[in-house]
């Protein structure tokens, strides 16, 4: 079980007031608030260790090379990784994406190749993609969206053929919320031989992810996402992939000999992580998987679907509010319009109320366009949120309609 008023005391910025209220934060999608712990990890590798990694032999380089890889370690476990030169450090799920839609691109993708992504794509899951097309004369075949915010998955098994060379989809939708049969879609790839990217900037803090599990060639995430620093990312690749692709970028740590007649690449998976990284990020994020692992994804999981029941039962009641994306296993998110009232404008009232949502496209314009709306207020809930939150917001979305007429 959690305890929900221990765990906030962990969150400085959830105890403070924005306006006349003590702020309620439901942007938990675009990114999350960071624990205490996270916040004191980095400080003190930044006043006790700050020293760069791999490259010294003296006392402070060799604390923060361990600490880095030891942050390595923390993720190969938390995502049950085989082997730990499978887990790459990068900037976050866009970087992560884009080293996998260059690095396989030049590898395997030639004219006239497909790749398949969904309807319902960030678009870090789409415009790699269309960059790797335009540079190789491949083309993007769609997986459909259903109007209840599910994929079609029969469709899907149509898209195949011997030109489809990878398939990227995400885990949990940024906009809706659906969250994906991830497993099904990589079982159908995998009987047509067609590895598969998981997008899991929205599922890695919500689900459980096991990757041997899933069988999935590729996952990707951000730390920022899971309550850890910005610019801290993870790309998982399966071996086999990740010794066969080329390197993504040029310079330090990625190389084993240098002259000018030729450059040898170093083992994985400092392959793909050239220059100096964030390894202080690293080490902060490490620590926020500590700090889930402790409070127990099946006690998070179970405590957001609570919410979630209570948030769908209270916010249907809401005069003319339309919900899009009703899919019947969502992660603790709602999309929604508010009568005639544009997004924007909901999102602004809801402000002043001390309530922080995200208004817009969210990154979905295909989505958007699929629903023929512009945009959609987007309430997105974690674990440190309560029931209480969730009654105050319902009150003032209730105001903000009686405001507008």
């Amino acid at each position: 079980m959690i305890d929900i008023q221990a765990i906030r005391k962990d969150f400085p910025i959830l105890n403070q007031k924005t306006y006349n209220h003590q702020i309620v934060y439901f942007d938990n999608a675009a990114t999350s608030q960071k624990p205490q712990i996270v916040i004191d990890t980095t400080n003190e590798y930044y006043l006790k260790y700050n020293s760069n990694i791999h490259r010294g032999v003296h006392y402070l380089s060799e604390k923060m090379t361990e600490a880095y890889e030891n942050a390595r370690k923390t993720v190969k476990s938390f995502i049950n990784a085989k082997f730990q030169h499978e887990i790459i450090f990068t900037s976050g799920t866009t970087e992560s994406i884009n080293l996998v839609a260059f690095t396989f691109g030049e590898k395997y993708i030639f004219e006239n190749d497909e790749i398949i992504i969904s309807q319902n794509e960030h678009h870090s899951n789409i415009v790699p993609w269309q960059m790797v097309c335009e540079r190789k004369g491949a083309k993007i075949k769609v997986l459909p969206l259903q109007y209840n915010g599910e994929l079609d998955l029969n469709a899907y098994k149509k898209l195949f053929n011997d030109k489809t060379k990878i398939v990227a989809v995400n885990h949990a939708s940024n906009s809706l919320g659906t969250i994906n049969n991830i497993e099904t879609i990589i079982k159908i790839a995998h009987e047509h031989n067609v590895p598969v990217l998981i997008d899991g900037a929205q599922g890695i803090q919500h689900q459980i992810v096991d990757v041997q599990q899933l069988d999935c060639d590729f996952y990707t995430f951000s730390g920022h996402k899971i309550y850890g620093p910005t610019g801290t990312g993870v790309l998982y690749g399966k071996e086999k992939w990740l010794n066969e692709m080329p390197p993504y970028k040029g310079g330090g740590d990625m190389i084993k000999t240098v002259t000018f007649e030729k450059t040898t690449y170093n083992d994985l998976p400092l392959k793909y992580e050239a220059g100096t990284a964030n390894f202080v990020g690293a080490i902060g994020l490490s620590a926020a998987i500590k700090y889930v692992e402790i409070i127990g994804m099946k006690n998070i999981i179970e405590y957001e679907e609570m919410l979630f029941k209570y948030l769908k039962e209270k916010i249907s009641k809401v005069p003319e509010i339309r919900i899009y994306g009703t899919a019947t296993n969502k992660i603790c998110l709602i999309s929604f319009l508010l009568g005639k009232i544009h997004h924007f404008d909901t999102g602004m009232m809801l402000d002043k109320m001390d309530i922080a949502v995200r208004t817009g496209n969210h990154c979905n314009q295909p989505t958007m366009q699929f629903y023929g709306i512009e945009g959609t207020v987007r309430a997105s809930l974690t674990y440190y949120n309560t029931i209480e939150e969730i009654d105050y917001f319902i009150d003032s979305l209730i105001k903000v309609k009686q405001l507008f007429g």
